[in-house]
């Protein structure tokens, strides 16, 4: 049997916790990131939701920032969801003017382009890969502009909500709050080697 792979979660703010226990739940071995030395031996990241400009203060404040960024441009699997999605973007159309992310992935978002954490829902989605719907959970979600080169993995309303680009996967929804772990599977899918690239 082949060891687990090790994922880091992004554990500075937001839903990291709830990533952490799906990922266990899908026999990956885990670890908290918090500093740029928690990096190391990754064989994936994942980014969380929550507020992206605070997540971008605290990045930059411990040092994580570059780390990331050479981390993930070196082609280390990295999911974002949310705020995650945000980070990972080439451009936010609505973000500060020292708004300063990873520019990891071709997309343009908007910022709680859904609205406001009161205009939070839920969505039954079509994931490219899965058998069935899936219950993506939305708060302040970015809309994506522009997909650029990444390939589309689900939309919503007309709007790509779920994306894919070489070995990133980057999702406007919370799936660690959906109580399903099937895309928590794919991306380790991913990881392993075993989905699209």
């Amino acid at each position: 049997m082949p060891a687990p792979p090790l994922i880091g979660v992004l554990a500075m703010q937001g839903a990291f916790r709830e990533h952490l226990r799906a990922l266990a739940s899908c026999g990956a071995e885990v670890r908290a990131i918090r500093d740029p030395a928690d990096l190391a031996g990754l064989d994936g990241l994942v980014i969380p939701g929550g507020e992206s400009t605070t997540m971008q203060i605290l990045l930059e404040r411990v040092g994580l920032m570059d780390a990331l960024r050479d981390a993930v441009r070196r082609g280390l699997p990295t999911l974002g969801t949310c705020a995650g999605m945000i980070l990972l973007a080439r451009d936010v159309t609505d973000g500060r003017e020292d708004h300063r992310g990873l520019e990891a992935l071709d997309i343009v978002v908007q910022r709680n382009g859904y609205g406001r954490q009161v205009d939070s829902f839920e969505a039954e989605l079509d994931v490219e890969g899965l058998d069935s719907r899936f219950p993506g959970v939305f708060i302040r979600a970015p809309v994506v502009l522009e997909a650029g080169s990444a390939e589309v993995l689900a939309e919503h309303e007309g709007r790509p909500v779920a994306l894919r680009q070489g070995r990133i996967m980057a999702l406007s929804f919370h799936p660690e709050l959906s109580g399903d772990l099937r895309l928590h599977g794919e991306f380790l899918k991913l990881v392993r080697g075993m989905g699209k690239s």
